[in-house]
């Protein structure tokens, strides 16, 4: 008996040996990392029209399902502006569903009565679908940059797939060795290891799942901002002057609006301010006047008469 404890002893430290790196966790239970071996990134300057990726191939797709070929994660974001915001909202959203795309997170500020309107938008995309989307994009509005990058996770892919399969087999031995077990104790220990293999292969799958979510979906970040004008873009300098001059005219013109609409809001607090100046002058005017008084008649200095000889007066001895 003591014989066969000593075997399934060392039968389940050989199974834990096999996947000793299993025992590995991060924060959350589980291990992934992530490379930036490709990692890639531009800016776009272009006025409405079409947008085209700069890293994205053609097989995207097919590379997303292929098991040997590289995993690539393909981010976008884009800043874009429109004088039509509905409009522009429209066509976004017609974008998102012709491509078969959804919408992850979506935030909305501003007033349609204040024309400052702006839309922030996270978009999975699918891979395979992500070119024609950045396209439509680049139609719905005006585009003035876009930014891309590509994450290369292929050896994290790979590094959890040994993981699972390592896990897979010690689980595999574990049950064959529950089979064997002639004691209580044996099986209460096989069980216990084979609940700890079960929590791990649970995390690595989960965690390879995402990490296939996102090689398939592509995350693009929309930034769009209502404008009563269009930012120039690609334009020379004389038209950059002249741009410069139609928009100085066009503030002007926006201040003297503002002060107007200002002084209507205000117009009862200018009202009684009026009222008020009215009245104190009315009041100043009826206050009775000090009289000035006559300034006393200032005496003349009596008159220096010369002295005569003789009329000197005498030193008293």
């Amino acid at each position: 008996m003591k014989k066969r404890i000593v075997r399934i002893t060392a039968a389940l430290c050989a199974a834990a040996l096999l996947a000793g790196c299993g025992s590995i966790s991060s924060k959350d239970g589980g291990y992934y990392t992530t490379e930036a071996a490709a990692q890639e990134s531009y800016n776009y300057d272009s006025a409405a029209g079409s947008v085209d990726s700069g890293l994205v191939p053609e097989n995207a797709a097919e590379a997303a399902t292929d098991e040997t070929a590289q995993k690539i994660i393909y981010n976008a974001s884009l800043s874009m502006e429109s004088t039509d915001f509905d409009t522009t909202r429209e066509a976004l959203m017609t974008a998102v569903e012709a491509n078969g795309a959804w919408l992850e997170s979506t935030s909305l500020y501003g007033t349609e009565k204040d024309h400052d309107r702006t839309a922030d938008y996270t978009v999975r995309v699918p891979v395979g679908n992500y070119r024609a989307f950045l396209a439509a994009v680049g139609d719905a509005g005006s585009v003035l940059n876009i930014s891309e990058s590509a994450e290369n996770i292929t050896s994290s892919y790979i590094d959890v797939q040994a993981r699972l399969s390592a896990l897979e087999a010690q689980r595999d031995r574990l049950n064959a060795l529950a089979d064997q077990a002639e004691t209580t104790a044996d099986l209460l220990e096989i069980e216990s290891q084979l609940s700890d293999v079960q929590y791990q292969l649970e995390n690595y799958t989960r965690q390879l799942r995402s990490m296939d979510q996102q090689v398939s979906y592509s995350t693009v970040d929309i930034y769009l901002r209502e404008v009563a004008t269009l930012t120039p873009t690609g334009v020379t300098f004389g038209e950059r002057i002249a741009d410069a001059f139609g928009g100085g005219w066009d503030a002007f013109v926006g201040f003297l609006q503002g002060l107007v609409i200002a002084l209507v809001y205000l117009w009862p607090v200018l009202l009684i301010a009026v009222a008020v100046v009215f009245i104190l002058r009315k009041v100043w005017k009826k206050r009775p006047k000090k009289e000035k008084l006559p300034k006393p008649a200032q005496t003349p200095p009596p008159a220096e008469y010369p002295v005569k000889p003789g009329d000197e007066p005498k030193p008293k001895y």
